[in-house]
């Protein structure tokens, strides 16, 4: 039987881990698990897995993890020689974007901003007049993309919320 799987967490990569971190856990809230640390190649476990997923070419990068206040860890990478986020691309394949919420999505937005990010278009309302849900692109000081709700998932897109009150 195929039954739905938890969201465990996500992984992000930046080019400054510290200023990331403070990020994250300035504006978003994010909960610090485990602090900014270097990881090296090497034998021991966390160095093995690491080459299973990186190749022999890596050396070693620095990481953090943190967790949302749902519990969905956000893993926080910092390579050496990491290339820039570069312009944001809605044709690539792959990750696109993640989404956070907020009911004071105008007061979010505006914490993002002046904290380094972008706001990437006005704060629209899904079903205008009708129902509030709202919400807006973002992006923050290290050029990944996200987006902010301002009511779950579940409610947002859910059969009811495409029928006229």
């Amino acid at each position: 039987m195929t039954y739905p799987k938890a969201m465990s967490h996500i992984g992000l990569s930046v080019p400054d881990l510290e200023a990331a971190v403070k990020f994250y856990q300035d504006v978003m809230g994010w909960y610090i698990l485990m602090p900014p640390t270097r990881i090296d190649k090497d034998d021991s476990d966390i160095g093995i897995m690491c080459s299973d997923v990186f190749g022999d070419e890596w050396t070693n990068f620095k990481i953090a993890h943190t967790v949302t206040s749902d519990g969905i860890g956000v893993e926080i990478f910092e390579f050496p020689d990491n290339e820039p986020a570069g312009q944001f691309n809605f044709k690539r394949t792959g990750l696109f974007h993640f989404a956070v919420q907020d009911p004071d999505i105008e007061g979010l937005v505006k914490k993002i901003v002046e904290n380094g990010g972008k706001q990437r278009m006005p704060i629209r309302e899904y079903y205008k007049g009708e129902k509030p849900y709202r919400m807006c692109y973002v992006e923050d000081p290290f050029g990944i993309v996200f987006e902010v709700y301002s009511h779950s998932y579940e409610l947002t897109y859910s059969s009811g919320a495409y029928i006229k009150s």
